[in-house]
């Protein structure tokens, strides 16, 4: 009788296993249709449809911005001429070729004597073009076949300049050329800055970086000396208003000199008051 009853209790305990189990296995399906059913809808929702295609479009765009370097952004590499080696823009050229340890193989590029291209997207090398001969992309929005230049910024407004001989930035509308300075300036400074032959063809005083083919941007002191606008204003921020090649003032200091002035008023009266008298007794 007892083991009748050891029996019973086994078998309802199954009974009782397997309608947890069927009981899970229906909640499961009921899951996995309503999650079918719910792609099925989005998959017709045309919200959703434009959302991934967003998405894949934001995708893309990411994509497209792994290509090129911290100088550029672009879809090509270019083969140096002069050492024949590849590099994404004449600037990685210059800034690897700078730091070798032998003085003798430090070398900058000449831009207009690039030949090849290679395409980022197939690996392709070719002539210089604006499309890939292979897999056809545009290898940068803005290209000058003169200077081999590829950049897909065109918010930089670049164009280039037939007297430079070399591409600007800005817009061609904001910029003059100025034959004796041989350099483009903003248009605000045509018959207003004090003309150096070739001043752009030097050096930052500050930085001694070569103004005249450089990216940052460049000024023309009173003097007409040049040098870089950042670093003229690192050098008013150190109350430095003298030109570091020719020692002439470079900027009116009228309204620094006023503000000491004041300045000392504030804080010495006593000292100014002596001051005073002594040019009065002076004067008389």
């Amino acid at each position: 009788m007892q083991l009748n009853a050891v029996s019973k209790e086994k078998q309802t305990e199954k009974r009782g296993i397997n309608t947890v189990n069927l009981e899970t296995i229906k909640e499961n399906q009921v899951l996995l249709l309503e999650k079918t059913t719910a792609a099925a809808m989005e998959e017709q929702n045309p919200a959703s449809q434009s959302h991934r295609s967003t998405e894949q479009l934001q995708d893309n765009a990411e994509l497209e911005h792994q290509y090129g370097c911290e100088h550029y952004r672009r879809r090509c590499k270019i083969r140096a001429p002069c050492c024949n080696q590849i590099f994404s823009c004449r600037h990685c050229h210059n800034e690897a070729t700078s730091s070798l340890s032998n003085p003798k193989d430090r070398h900058e590029i000449v831009r207009h004597d690039i030949k090849q291209v290679i395409c980022s997207v197939c690996n392709t090398e070719q002539e210089v073009a604006q499309v890939c001969n292979k897999c056809g992309v545009k290898m940068g929005e803005y290209f000058c076949d003169i200077c081999k230049f590829y950049d897909d910024d065109t918010r930089k407004q670049q164009f280039h300049c037939d007297s430079c001989g070399i591409c600007r930035l800005g817009g061609r509308e904001n910029f003059f050329h100025c034959e004796k300075c041989g350099s483009c300036y903003a248009i605000d400074m045509r018959d207003n800055h004090s003309c150096v032959e070739n001043s752009m063809k030097n050096y930052c005083p500050v930085c001694y970086e070569y103004l005249f083919d450089s990216v940052k941007q460049a000024m023309v002191m009173k003097c007409g000396h040049t040098m870089h606008m950042d670093c003229f204003k690192e050098m008013s921020k150190q109350q430095q208003y003298r030109c570091p090649i020719c020692s002439k003032t470079v900027m009116d200091t009228s309204e620094y000199w006023k503000m000491l002035d004041e300045e000392v008023v504030i804080e010495h009266p006593g000292y100014i008051r002596v001051v005073e008298r002594r040019l009065l007794h002076s004067n008389g």
